[in-house]
C-alpha cells in the first residue's frame, strides 16, 4: 500500500522531500491539483470540494495514510477529512510554536507568511491564540509566490522584486520567518538573500516525523529492505511527460 501526498500543486514535493530522506523505503502517491491551482485565493467550501475530490481518488488507488501537505487545504478540510476515513490524515501546521519559544524575550518578532485563506481561517487563529500570548506574530499573505511555483520560477528578478515590495521594510526586527505554505520553502534561497540574517523555517520535517511516528504505532511501516518508488498525478492524470517529471525530480533533489 502506498501514502498518499495530496497539495493544490507543487508546493507538497517540499513534503515528500522530507519523507523520501527519512523513509525512503515506502511507496508514494503524490497528487498535485495544478489545474485548479492555486487553492490560497479560493472560498473555503471551494478548497474543500477539491480536496475532497481529490482525495477520493487517492483512496481508490488503496492508500495507507494522507498527508495533505497543503496548509489552505488543511485548514479548509483536515477536521472533515478525519471524521470521514479511517486511515490517518495528516495535516500541516505553520511553525508558529518553536518560532514564539525561540523569539520571545528576544525583542524580535515573528513573521508569518502564508496563503489569505490559510491566514483567515480558524485553525490559524486558534494555533496563535494557543502560542502567542505575547502577540509578537504579525502575517503577511503572499499568495504570488504559489504562482510562480507552478511556473516553476523559484527565483530571479521578478521573483526578487515582488518579494521586496511585500516584505516590511524593517524586516531586521524579525528573528524568524515561518513558512506556513508548502511552497514557500522552494524559495528559501532567495528569502534568506533579501532577509539575511532572518532564521527561515516550515512544518515539513515534522510533519514528516509525525507521519513517521503515527504509522509506526499501527505497525504499518514497509520492510526497511524495500525500496520504495514515487508516482505522480496531475488532477488526477497520470504524469508521464519525461520534462515535468524532471521538474518534479529537481525539487525532490
Amino acid at each position: 500500500m502506498c501514502i498518499g501526498f495530496f497539495d493544490s500543486g507543487i508546493g507538497g514535493l517540499s513534503v515528500l522531500k522530507e519523507a523520501l530522506r527519512l523513509m525512503p523505503n515506502e511507496n508514494y502517491i503524490y497528487y498535485g491539483d495544478t489545474d485548479n491551482a492555486p487553492y490560497g485565493i479560493k472560498t473555503k467550501e471551494e478548497v474543500k470540494a477539491l480536496t475532497f475530490s481529490a482525495v477520493e481518488f487517492l483512496v481508490r488507488l488503496n492508500i495507507k495514510a494522507l498527508v495533505v501537505a497543503c496548509n489552505t487545504a488543511t485548514s479548509a478540510a483536515v477536521r472533515d477529512l478525519r471524521q470521514k476515513y479511517d486511515f490517518p490524515v495528516i495535516g500541516m501546521e505553520p511553525a508558529i510554536k518553536p518560532a514564539v519559544e525561540k523569539n520571545n524575550g528576544a525583542e524580535k518578532r515573528v513573521l508569518t507568511l502564508a496563503t489569505p485563506l490559510t491566514l483567515k481561517e480558524e485553525k490559524f487563529r486558534d494555533l496563535i491564540s494557543r502560542f502567542d500570548p505575547g502577540h509578537i506574530v504579525d502575517m503577511l499573505p503572499a499568495p504570488k509566490l504559489v504562482e510562480f511555483a507552478e511556473r516553476f520560477i523559484f527565483s530571479g528578478p521578478e521573483v526578487e522584486a515582488y518579494l521586496r515590495e511585500i516584505l516590511p521594510s524593517d524586516i531586521e526586527k524579525y528573528g524568524t520567518l515561518v513558512l506556513g505554505c508548502t511552497h514557500f520553502p522552494l524559495f528559501k534561497e532567495v528569502l534568506a538573500k533579501i532577509a539575511p540574517g532572518v532564521d527561515i523555517i516550515d512544518g515539513n520535517e515534522g510533519t514528516v516525523r509525525h507521519l513517521h511516528e503515527v504509522l509506526k504505532s499501527e505497525n504499518k511501516l514497509e520492510s526497511p529492505d524495500q525500496k520504495g518508488k514515487v508516482t505522480f498525478y496531475k488532477s488526477g492524470v497520470l504524469v508521464d511527460d519525461p520534462s515535468l517529471l524532471e521538474n518534479y525530480w529537481k525539487i525532490l533533489a
